[in-house]
């Protein structure tokens, strides 16, 4: 990695704010800025006494990292695979969404596992796996409201993981790398888990590399490959229009949530939304003509349900922005004459919290997952019949997403277009949603039969 003996070391700065006071050290190696913030003078003053003493001893300074390079061979032979997953949990969690900090968790945790100087029969794997996920491996870590069991198991799991440079050679990488493509009970995970799980490690052992700790990603040196798996939509899960009917039909008729909860579920089937955007759905987000017809939905925000403990807020939904969006930016998305008729009929109805949301549990919180999938599967029921209920078809909320695109796709929109609406790229809705145009191919078959002498039309 670059190194460069072109250093400057300026005083140490106070920063008095209204609340704290830091002390601020400031450096530049060959030209690049670099700062570091202390709580009291004296670490400041000992942080950069170590940099003025390697620069009199002639010691070269990393430019990634603005660090001497002995301090970061000391800091690399010292560390250990645990310590530094906890320390990029720790830079990652500020920039994620809550759904991203509890998947980087899990994959660490099954990583940290698999690496382990020590066996581990099955049962302690399994509270080990929860201390890690759920204290290790989250910013409440070491909190005062810790379990010591938990504390007990995360000193284990740091004695007796490895040094983070025995991750430079394949063989470990190659454990880790298996035991992500690997469920708990021993069966194999889909392609894309695994292949999600090699993405994450890949990416924290690059940071690593950022840091001085690793002279090269190693993952990236190995010829490792997931498991094959479909990216595709299983256009068995695919309602057509009188089957869409019949379950908004059956949710209005299922008691208690159901009547509030038809505008959402038409909004995921009609409109395409995700169900984390159709929950985020307010008042001045509908510009619907008073007398029914064509109007629009503008998306402005989304919040996708997990446990509390990843939220910045505490509750189990954070507020961010939309899925492959920048802050602050928008979709704009029609609303299909029935759409606009069911969410005037809605605010008629039910009308709105006081943030102005569409869509709420019973006692006026945020709509629960539970709460909308517990509806979904009594109208499904009552809808469907036992041979129906027992396939893919609409076995989830979000297949009504799924119809929707696939609608919109073999009615004939361009695929830009539909890739706008839906929040896609043209690349992934191509990919994700072939299966689904049951029109190309009919045209296909049609002109093989004609081919072929073949009078029938395909069906």
């Amino acid at each position: 990695m670059p190194s460069s003996y072109k250093v400057q070391i300026w005083s140490t700065d106070k920063y008095a704010g209204t609340k704290v006071t830091r002390y601020i050290v400031r450096w530049a190696v060959d030209g690049r800025a670099r700062k570091e913030r202390f709580a009291t003078r004296a670490l400041a003053d000992a942080f950069r006494s170590e940099l003025v003493a390697a620069q009199k001893q002639g010691v070269a300074f990393d430019v990634g990292t603005g660090l001497p390079v002995t301090k970061l061979r000391a800091e690399a032979e010292r560390m250990n695979w645990y310590e530094f997953a906890c320390s990029y949990v720790d830079m990652k969690w500020p920039s994620i969404s809550p759904k991203h900090r509890k998947g980087i968790a899990e994959v660490l945790t099954t990583a940290t596992i698999a690496q382990l100087t020590e066996k581990v029969t099955p049962a302690e794997a399994k509270l080990l796996r929860s201390a890690l996920l759920n204290w290790g491996y989250n910013r409440r870590r070491g909190a005062d409201d810790q379990p010591r069991e938990v504390t007990r198991r995360l000193h284990w799991v740091s004695r007796h993981s490895r040094p983070l440079r025995d991750f430079a050679g394949p063989k470990l990488i190659r454990v880790v790398l298996d035991a992500g493509a690997t469920k708990v009970d021993g069966s194999r995970a889909s392609g894309r888990t695994a292949s999600w799980k090699r993405s994450v490690v890949s990416t924290a052992l690059q940071h690593a590399v950022e840091r001085g700790l690793l002279d090269a990603n190693p993952v990236k040196a190995i010829s490792w490959k997931a498991p094959r798996s479909s990216h595709v939509i299983d256009r068995r899960s695919v309602v057509n229009p009188s089957q869409a009917r019949a379950l908004l039909e059956a949710v209005g008729e299922t008691q208690r949530s159901g009547p509030m909860l038809v505008g959402f579920f038409a909004c995921l089937y009609y409109s395409a939304l995700r169900p984390e955007e159709a929950s985020m759905l307010r008042r001045h987000n509908l510009d619907l003509p008073s007398a029914g017809g064509w109007g629009w939905l503008t998306l402005e925000a989304s919040a996708a349900e997990v446990d509390k403990q990843w939220t910045n807020s505490g509750s189990r939904r954070d507020e961010r922005e939309l899925k492959h969006r920048a802050a602050g930016e928008s979709r704009r998305v029609p609303s299909p004459p029935p759409l606009t008729r069911i969410l005037l009929d809605h605010l008629a109805t039910f009308g709105t919290d006081q943030e102005g949301r569409l869509f709420r549990g019973e006692r006026g919180h945020h709509l629960a997952g539970v709460t909308y999938n517990r509806v979904w599967a009594r109208a499904r029921a009552t809808a469907f019949t036992g041979e129906q209920c027992g396939s893919p078809l609409a076995r989830r909320p979000y297949d009504l997403r799924h119809a929707a695109v696939s609608t919109w796709l073999n009615g004939g929109v361009a695929p830009a277009q539909v890739a706008e609406w839906a929040g896609h790229s043209v690349d992934v809705l191509l990919r994700v949603y072939a299966k689904c145009l049951e029109d190309g191919e009919r045209a296909a078959l049609r002109r093989l039969g004609e081919a072929l002498g073949a009078a029938e039309e395909p069906s």
